[in-house]
């Protein structure tokens, strides 16, 4: 291919790389953070995605220590936040499970924990 074909298509190529990067919506943060020690339950978890969210098909679940769920249900969703609250619960390790539909219709899914308790 002559060099001139490739500095032309070259553009174009980074631009269809970039979209196909933003194809589906993933964890940007989370409040409590992934992984990190908190002293007393927190009363909901919220969670940040790269994109925003269709509400009808995204949900996230947190169970305890024991792998008893404490949140409280329904998970709420604004664009590209999703929240929850929780019961009270004790120390140990959390574990949050989160599916999302993008808007663009991709879904994506994960987990991760963090700790309460001195």
């Amino acid at each position: 291919m002559p060099r001139s074909s490739l500095i032309a298509i070259t553009p174009l190529l980074l631009v269809l790389a970039s979209g196909a990067a933003q194809a589906h919506a993933f964890l940007d943060h989370a409040e409590p953070r992934v992984g990190n020690k908190v002293a007393t339950p927190p009363h909901q978890v919220t969670l940040w995605f790269t994109q925003k969210l269709e509400p009808a098909f995204s949900g996230v679940t947190v169970t305890d220590a024991a792998g008893q769920r404490v949140d409280t249900g329904k998970a709420r969703v604004s664009g590209n936040e999703m929240s929850v609250s929780l019961r009270p619960a004790g120390s140990g390790t959390y574990r949050v499970d989160w599916h999302v539909l993008s808007v663009d219709t991709h879904k994506s899914d994960g987990s991760f924990t963090f700790q309460v308790g001195q």
